[in-house]
């Protein structure tokens, strides 16, 4: 094993897992943005989806076979894309500017080709 990987003992060491956590901190952030009376709309149905990128990778890390790990993976990328559409939604509304949204897009985009490499590597393992 190459001494600059590290060995996956928990869904918390996975960088997916990491990084995802990273995403709900910024879309948390940009919820707050949100006028007070979104609290209920954009503002819950946005973090309720950031929430479950990371708590589906950390379920599905959980699960004793490998095509249960891949289901959850592809439901967390499943959230990834309501998190965007919400997002979207903020902006064709004017709710969010361009600047507040940009950074957790990118991250919401490398997210996702980091579930789908996660996915291939464990496909393959089967």
């Amino acid at each position: 094993m190459d001494s600059a990987k590290k060995k996956i003992e928990s869904y918390q060491d996975l960088v997916v897992w990491q990084k995802s956590i990273d995403l709900v901190a910024e879309i948390y952030r940009i919820a707050g943005k949100l006028p007070p009376d979104e609290q209920y709309g954009l503002t819950s149905q946005l973090r309720r989806a950031a929430v479950s990128i990371p708590a589906n990778i950390a379920e599905g890390f959980g699960r004793w076979h490998s095509n249960e790990f891949v289901r959850f993976l592809l439901i967390a990328n499943g959230s990834l894309k309501e998190v965007e559409t919400h997002l979207f939604i903020g902006n064709k509304l004017s709710l969010l500017n361009h600047a507040d949204t940009k950074v957790a897009l990118q991250m919401a985009t490398e997210i996702s080709k980091m579930i789908f490499s996660l996915r291939d590597k464990i496909s393959r393992k089967k």
